[in-house]
């Protein structure tokens, strides 16, 4: 009789606790469903400290990926770059494309200042308009006024019709900064260029320089219920093998520009989503800038001979293990409608580029150099400019390399003018309004960052992306646009070189990342969110396994006592 007692009570008590088991998954699965959850951090690497935290004053990539969660635009755009409400709940155009109204959320700055009319107004006027190369070159002398009917709304107006301004005004063109902060001071050197204060998703709390900056939840942002995350940490880590090591121990949650060998292993771990979108609203080609002012670059024959001794398929088939596209001009294939294909293409051509050289008069000395120049690059072209010293080597051309800090080659460059070559990722922006533009117009010409680092001067050309940013039609601003590079592409006032197929790496417990943005990673902070609730790298085990863990033992020891009680009580019964 005990015997029995004790089978059938090991039976029940098996049977309940595989159960309970079989339960918990699903468990878990409602408390991690797929509904976004608060907390947690999320640990970014970077490979570089930003010049500064002030986006209306630079287009550097690094400050506006961080910046992108710190600040607010007016529009955003989604995967087809179509423009959505971000800071403007909705809008308006004039028929004659020359009149943008703006409606504003109620939204707040970071110290509690309500965002108004009055902001935008004085950040265009007193802020992008003079020192934002891409928003300075693509409104240029077209804006005549902007106006602020009340504090809600604001209205732009323009002397000709201005397609491409929907493609502008996101918080990478067009950050809406707090007047009260930066009316009346010289915003190069304002403190808070180093302790922003913005309206967007997450707000400033500490930069520690060479190491990492902290943002943290904006709990009065105006998407209501956003962000779920308690914070973002940048790292700094210059080195991208010590950055793929740090994702791969699970010390860094989120990698952008993850290399082709990284992602090619990254390819083969379980728990890691690789991607190539959200970056249609950035269309980059990598592009060296040649100093026109210097000689012998000034020279034409030089520059075709320069392009004929670059191997352009080296770059994307073994700098870039295929993850690319060789370029064939300033606008990417990215912006189909004004890319044009039929261009003159610059083919790898030695014997060519010698007889070029011969023709121009830059003969061989005892050693077998013809010149020699200086390229200015910053550690993260490290690669791609030892590739191009060494093809150009061959023709003759002796190149130095000058390995500078990212701000302090970019002050080399475009403050100083101190460079013979340089390398640059220009990014098209939505539109090649927003981001051509201001590489080759002559009026962007001058101490700018990003700006037409070249000299390149052409009245033609500017005429022709004056048209194009006026016409309405989108077939006719195409033509301008193919017209236009069919004279960039023959007066080269730059090599460009690929397009690259950027690759960004997450863990799989990221949520919300990827969705809707064509410049993900500058919005990623308002929507992500760990499935697992509060996770922070440096964790351990995930939280939602750590739960089912607790609770299977749990579920063990409350059968077991109860199974013992139950024998126990029967024996006294």
């Amino acid at each position: 009789m005990l015997a029995h007692r004790l089978s059938n009570m090991k039976s029940k008590t098996i049977v309940a606790l595989t159960a309970f088991l079989m339960v918990v998954p699903y468990f878990s699965e409602a408390v991690y469903g797929d509904s976004p959850k608060y907390g947690g951090s999320v640990v970014v690497a970077v490979s570089s400290d930003p010049g500064g935290l002030n986006p209306a004053i630079t287009t550097q990539g690094g400050v506006h990926l961080i910046c992108g969660s710190i600040f607010s635009g007016l529009v955003a755009h989604d995967f087809s770059l179509n423009p959505v409400p971000d800071l403007a709940e909705r809008w308006e155009v004039s028929p004659d494309g020359r009149t943008y109204t703006f409606h504003l959320a109620q939204a707040v700055f970071h110290d509690g200042v309500p965002v108004t009319s009055a902001d935008i107004k004085f950040t265009f006027e007193q802020l992008l308009m003079k020192y934002h190369s891409r928003t300075r070159t693509s409104v240029g002398d077209n804006l005549d006024r902007i106006s602020t009917p009340d504090a809600q709304t604001v209205v732009f107006e323009f002397k000709r019709p201005y397609a491409a301004f929907l493609q502008l005004v996101d918080v990478s063109n067009a950050p809406v900064m707090p007047r009260h902060i930066f009316e009346g001071t010289d915003p190069l050197t304002n403190l808070h260029n180093i302790n922003p204060v913005g309206s967007g998703p997450l707000k400033f709390q500490e930069w520690k320089k060479g190491d990492h900056i902290t943002l943290v939840r904006n709990e009065r942002y105006y998407k209501k219920g956003k962000p779920y995350l308690d914070r973002v940490v940048y790292r700094v880590m210059p080195s991208g093998s010590t950055a793929a090591i740090a994702f791969e121990k699970e010390e860094v949650d989120y990698l952008l520009n993850v290399s082709p060998l990284d992602a090619a292993r990254f390819k083969r771990m379980a728990g890691v989503v690789l991607t190539d979108k959200g970056r249609e609203g950035y269309a980059t080609v990598e592009t060296l800038i040649p100093n026109l002012t210097r000689a012998p670059l000034l020279d034409l024959r030089v520059r075709r001979a320069i392009a004929h001794a670059i191997d352009k398929d080296f770059l994307v088939d073994k700098l870039q293990i295929g993850m690319g596209l060789v370029a064939t001009g300033p606008i990417s294939h990215r912006l189909a409608w004004a890319h044009n294909p039929n261009v003159v293409k610059y083919e790898r051509n030695l014997a060519l580029a010698n007889r070029l050289l011969d023709e121009a008069g830059q003969k061989r000395d005892a050693s077998g150099v013809r010149f020699r120049l200086k390229f200015v690059h910053a550690a993260g072209y490290s690669k791609v400019a030892e590739a191009l010293r060494d093809q150009l080597r061959e023709a003759g051309i002796d190149v130095k390399l000058q390995l500078l800090e990212f701000s302090a080659a970019v002050d080399a460059v475009y403050i100083k003018k101190d460079f013979d070559l340089a390398f640059a990722s220009f990014e098209n922006g939505p539109d090649p309004d927003v981001g051509v533009k201001r590489t080759v117009v002559s009026s962007n010409i001058g101490p700018i960052p990003f700006s037409n680092g070249a000299g390149y001067r052409n009245p033609r050309v500017d005429e022709l992306f004056r048209l194009a940013a006026s016409e309405l039609d989108k077939q006719k601003r195409a033509s301008y646009y193919f017209e236009a590079q069919e004279i960039l592409t023959k007066d080269l006032p730059y090599f460009w070189l690929y397009e690259p197929q950027s690759v960004s790496a997450y863990r799989d417990g990221l949520k919300g990342m990827y969705e809707w943005s064509a410049k993900s990673n500058a919005y990623f902070a308002q929507d992500a969110w760990w499935a697992e609730g509060d996770r922070t790298a440096k964790a351990g085990p995930r939280s939602g396994r750590l739960l089912y863990i607790v609770l299977s033992l749990l579920t063990v020891i409350f059968l077991t006592a109860s199974g013992v009680f139950w024998f126990r009580r029967k024996r006294i019964s």
